[in-house]
């Protein structure tokens, strides 16, 4: 009856929302790259961006994940404002 049938490498209920949490931050900055007008800046955003989530993959250090999170989050609010701010 002890016997789990979760695979040892399973996400905990934490590790679960943080990882729908970075998804999320993902999906969100390359739909507001999409959004970049050139497409020089367009691709060299979403490079940078992709790098720099696959660079971070393997981490596993809870703190420096909600760090880079935190970041993630506000590189997404500058680019937002640059838009918004190019638009008007």
């Amino acid at each position: 009856m002890g016997v789990s049938r979760l695979p040892s490498a399973a996400l905990t209920f934490k590790q679960f929302l943080q990882r729908q949490k970075v998804l999320g931050i993902y999906r969100n900055m390359m739909k507001t790259i999409r959004q970049v007008p050139d497409q020089t800046d367009r691709k060299y955003l979403s490079e940078w961006a992709r790098d720099e989530f696959k660079r971070n993959k393997n981490a596993t250090d809870q703190d420096a994940i909600r760090m880079m999170i935190t970041q993630a989050n506000k590189h997404l609010e500058e680019m937002k404002t640059t838009l918004a701010l190019a638009k008007s």
